[in-house]
């Protein structure tokens, strides 16, 4: 019998998820359904409309968490004092300067190395560099813990692949990376996530392999979309329309389906700075990488541009129009707003004069004004504006089609529709 099975039959197995967003809440409710588990999140608020069983993220149903019957909910550090497995999940963004930003993680890696205990294992899977749980919390775990690394606690690394508004792809159902610092707790990671993750599990062999593997998972992706993005630069002045030509290249089988678009949220966007980052630390000045950053995050001033080009064309001044903005989340039926790249094309087009209005009902509009100082607007007023934006592909925007959105504008007005949602014969541009 393992360790993991001695520790599962005698109930002394207790996990403790540090952060209970997009990423910390769906794990703390499959291991609550099995094991005692206790959720800590600082955010009071986020604690009370867990315990009423409400997850404002969207991502776990009001029987999901009723599922979860061995799961507490706390905002008190200490209630994790009897955890022998910690797992951090809390957000690593980036800074004004585009770098890796590791205070929430050095803050949590803090307070789990005041409450560790002999024995304790320390599982990340925050999104970092390679390298940086070794390196930058390990040392802090013993600072605070006086206890020696791999011989009086362990850590392992698993990164997460929570995918925010997919309801296909969910925790349980996609391939689990882990990785542990000796080869006994490597094992004894994997028997844990193996008895939630329905996929499977994939054993790094090491934990900056699994590091590693987190950052090229998006920074893949980041490329591929800045490729696509400046072929739409390209098609847009040979005057063919980008979406066409995606669509017959598609014909052939092993053609990627990437879409030109705003890159945002809190992966695509952000991870590869983290690996751009570490591979400066060493040496290596990455080219391609920063080349498709740069291309992705001026899209929405190309957007902008493209836009008033528009307006201009039918004649409409762009100083004092009123724009409609429709969607400000980082992508469709999703109410997650951080790093999103809408607020590009607002503050550009705001930058000529114009008046914006930004409607999302999928955004929480505390939020948005604390992050953007944007106030979202609650109705949609008939013949008000000279230019609409589709900015997010959200289901209530598709289900309006052109017929409802064109009831939103002025006889003379400019549809722009960046996600391709509508016919583009019914649109005057579209990326």
């Amino acid at each position: 019998m393992t360790i993991f099975n001695e520790l599962k039959m005698s109930d002394e197995l207790k996990i403790g998820i540090v952060g209970l967003g997009y990423v910390g809440l769906p794990l703390a409710v499959e291991f609550g359904k099995h094991y005692f588990t206790t959720g800590f999140d600082l955010k009071v608020e986020r604690i009370a409309e867990l315990k009423l069983r409400q997850d404002s993220t969207r991502e776990v149903s009001s029987e999901a968490l009723k599922q979860a019957k061995y799961l507490y909910y706390t905002s008190h550090s200490n209630d994790l004092a009897d955890c022998n497995f910690y797992i951090i999940t809390v957000p690593t963004p980036l800074d004004l300067h585009k770098c890796p930003d590791l205070t929430l993680l050095k803050s949590a890696t803090d307070t789990i190395g005041q409450l560790l205990n002999p024995g304790d294992i320390v599982i990340y899977e925050s999104t970092v560099y390679p390298g940086a749980t070794e390196e930058i919390c390990v040392p802090l775990l013993e600072q605070k813990s006086t206890l020696k690394f791999n011989e009086d606690f362990f850590v392992g690394y698993s990164p997460e692949r929570i995918n925010p508004g997919d309801k296909d792809h969910r925790l349980t159902n996609i391939i689990k990376v882990t990785s542990g610092s000796t080869p006994e707790v490597a094992e004894l990671i994997d028997e844990l996530y193996r008895s939630i993750i329905h996929a499977g599990t994939h054993q790094a062999s090491s934990i900056r392999v699994a590091e590693a593997a987190k950052v090229i998972e998006n920074t893949q992706r980041d490329v591929n979309i800045a490729l696509v993005n400046e072929l739409a630069l390209i098609f847009n002045r040979l005057g063919i329309d980008t979406q066409e030509v995606l669509e017959a290249a598609g014909t052939k089988w092993n053609f990627l389906p990437f879409r030109p678009g705003l890159v945002g949220g809190h992966c695509i966007g952000v991870d590869p700075y983290y690996l751009t980052q570490k591979a400066s630390d060493v040496g290596y000045h990455p080219e391609v990488i920063l080349a498709g950053r740069r291309i992705n995050d001026n899209m929405g001033f190309y957007i902008a541009a493209e836009i008033v080009k528009q307006m201009i064309k039918k004649r409409i001044h762009v100083t004092k129009a009123h724009i409609l903005v429709m969607g400000l989340t980082f992508k469709e039926n999703c109410p997650d707003l951080r790093n999103s790249r809408v607020i590009d094309i607002i503050q550009e087009l705001s930058s000529y004069g114009a008046n914006i209005d930004v409607y999302d009902p999928w955004a929480n509009s505390n939020t948005a004004k604390q992050m953007y100082k944007i106030e979202l607007v609650q109705t949609l007023p008939k013949e008000q504006y000279d230019a609409v934006v589709l900015a997010v592909a959200h289901q209530q925007f598709s289900e309006m089609g052109i017929e409802g959105i064109r009831t939103l504008t002025k006889t003379k007005s400019v549809v722009y529709d960046i996600k391709s949602i509508l016919p583009i014969k019914t649109v005057d541009g579209r990326l």
